[in-house]
């Protein structure tokens, strides 16, 4: 079976600016390919780090972001990276991706979805997703239990699925997100895209690829 394999990271912004690209994907080609949303664990720090770490890159690389794929950060998300000092974030990839861990097992054919939801969540809408509240939002739209969601999160369980998962997307040979791959086979692997790229861009190659593939299976 072949399947599109989308490494991100849920703090990523350049992923942020490709949610409308991987959405576009899913609509063509999720009735044909199975689509798989794998976190990357992009920021993991041993002890935490606050946001004035990382703030002066982003208020630079965010413009390049709207800049070139159309997606706006907004004024909420805006504030701790403008005024760092006073932000009490604390970024960590690790909650997020336990989260996209318990929709994906429950829910694999929402993982798109809830994965741009929860940029969204972050990038434009200024939540902590460190912060257990940050989920309540979604999770309607997801049809999972509240009890059982925020069991799930605090359950050393899924805390080891999702580092699988970084430990995974360190065995593709990932170096950067966002990046999509399409698997064929067990072993072989197309490189769709390393960094950002249009759907325009990335329809063709596709259709390519699974069609050359079709002929010689």
């Amino acid at each position: 079976m072949f399947a599109l394999i989308y490494c991100y990271d849920a703090y990523c912004g350049w992923c942020y600016g490709f949610s409308s690209v991987l959405k576009e994907i899913n609509r063509d080609f999720g009735t044909r390919i199975h689509i798989e949303v794998i976190s990357g664990g992009m920021i993991l720090p041993e002890n935490p780090v606050p946001i004035s770490a990382t703030a002066s890159y982003i208020q630079t690389a965010y413009k390049k972001v709207e800049s070139l794929t159309g997606a706006k950060f907004g004024n909420d998300y805006l504030w701790h990276i403008n005024h760092p000092e006073e932000s009490d974030w604390y970024p960590n990839s690790l909650k997020p991706a336990i989260a996209l861990m318990i929709i994906k097992d429950k829910f694999p054919d929402k993982q798109v979805d809830f994965a741009c939801d929860l940029q969204y969540a972050l990038h434009y809408e200024g939540r902590d997703l460190t912060d257990d509240e940050a989920y309540r939002h979604l999770l309607l739209r997801c049809g999972v239990s509240e009890d059982e969601f925020y069991n799930n999160l605090h359950d050393p369980k899924w805390e080891e699925k999702a580092r699988y998962e970084f430990a995974l997307v360190k065995q593709l040979k990932v170096t950067g997100f966002p990046c999509l791959l399409l698997q064929v086979s067990d072993t072989k692997f197309f490189l769709l895209a390393r960094g950002y790229a249009s759907y325009e861009e990335l329809k063709p190659h596709i259709e390519q690829i699974l069609s050359e593939e079709l002929k010689t299976s």
